[in-house]
């Protein structure tokens, strides 16, 4: 049971942290991610090319149905596009990719994402049946059934009984004219719109998730103010060195993080980021003057940064009220600064001198006579 004290010393700590955090709302407030369905799902991409793929006639033999399966099962490749977690999408060969651009956002909004652009992922089921050929990635939509969770032997479980959520998805390829006698690149390519079988790393997938231009500006190796950490690390790689630093003397200012490229004498390049986007680039170059960029050089690519104001619902927040540790309804004072106020500093009680009384010292007394110790002679033992 805490005592008066120690909530009045609880208090004393809660409302500096509480007045803290509403100061400093809105300084972060362009750095937090929004909840609400438009704009979460604002940097999302669902342009779609389709293949142009020439299909070989006949249908799919059984040997032609084996090699399939040998072949794909447990292929690795790259995800080409955001993947909504669950079962839905349905992709024709040489044809479009179902659902639309809205509904494909509406979908990843309320099923969750299975796989970021660029994210590794892996065929781990495949289905194949007369018209379609069905993908399971990442484990597919559903979670598997084991038998032994109903079998037990008196009160104790053969096998544990542990929920796992499914995260993966699953993509059906179509075909209108029925499965023909194809074999494992030719599905490979029918589903580049969706996966990449044939990127080498990560950064190479979600290189090509991007524009044209901004991949060519990545294949040149150059970093651009307004680029975030994926971008970089697909243009430049791994930095030779980080710096975490604060941009003023002040220990309390902002904190940023600096990426270094390369040693003198060759090039070296500073890379600043500000959370998740580079905010300055420096090019030091032996025998010329410090080349400096600090203005966003992604708004000719239509790339907005991805950082979004703070939203309930997409809906604004000027409106709302701030936080207050007052009672509802209670007036606010006429001379009030909006400040928390502590209390006066109590006065301290001045301690009274207080004089011990005097022990006058004793003098030993001398033990008495049958107490001393007896003198042993000869004539004694």
């Amino acid at each position: 049971m805490p005592t008066p004290a120690s909530r009045s010393i609880l208090f004393s700590f809660a409302v500096p942290i509480v007045c803290a955090a509403i100061a400093g709302t809105n300084q972060a407030r362009a750095q937090v991610f929004v909840v609400g369905e438009h704009s979460a799902t604002a940097g999302i991409a669902t342009d779609f090319t389709p293949t142009k793929l020439p299909l070989p006639d006949g249908h799919l033999s059984e040997r032609g149905r084996r090699e399939l399966i040998r072949d794909l099962e447990a292929e690795q490749g790259f995800a080409h596009r955001v993947l909504p977690m669950g079962p839905g999408l349905m992709l024709e060969a040489n044809g479009p990719l179902t659902p639309g651009p809205e509904q494909y956002r509406e979908m990843i909004y309320k099923k969750g994402q299975s796989s970021a652009a660029g994210d590794r992922v892996v065929v781990t089921a495949l289905l194949i049946k007369p018209d379609r050929i069905i993908v399971d990635l990442n484990g597919g939509p559903y979670a598997k059934h084991r038998f032994l969770s109903h079998v037990s032997f008196g009160d104790a479980p053969v096998a544990a009984n542990v929920a796992e959520q499914p995260t993966g998805s699953r993509v059906t390829l179509l075909f209108k004219q029925g499965v023909p006698e194809i074999t494992a690149p030719e599905i490979k390519a029918l589903l580049t719109p969706v996966i990449d079988f044939g990127a080498k790393t990560s950064s190479d997938a979600y290189a090509d998730t991007l524009p044209a231009p901004l991949k060519e500006t990545i294949a040149a190796h150059e970093v651009l103010v307004g680029m975030n950490r994926r971008m970089v690390l697909a243009s430049m790689g791994a930095p030779e060195s980080k710096v975490r630093e604060h941009a003023s003397d002040d220990a309390d200012g902002p904190r940023y993080e600096e990426w270094i490229y390369g040693h003198i004498p060759q090039t070296v390049r500073f890379v600043r980021f500000n959370g998740d986007q580079v905010v300055m680039v420096k090019t030091a170059a032996l025998g010329k003057p410090m080349d400096v960029h600090t203005e966003n050089e992604m708004a000719e690519f239509g790339l907005n940064p991805e950082i979004r104001e703070i939203a309930l619902g997409d809906g604004s927040i000027n409106n709302h009220a701030a936080p207050t540790l007052r009672e509802p309804g209670e007036a606010i004072p006429a001379n009030s600064t909006n400040r928390v106020q502590y209390p006066p500093p109590s006065k301290p009680v001045a301690a009274t001198p207080q004089t011990l009384p005097e022990i006058a010292p004793q003098k030993p007394q001398a033990a008495p006579p049958d107490a001393q110790m007896p003198h042993l002679t000869a004539g004694s033992l």
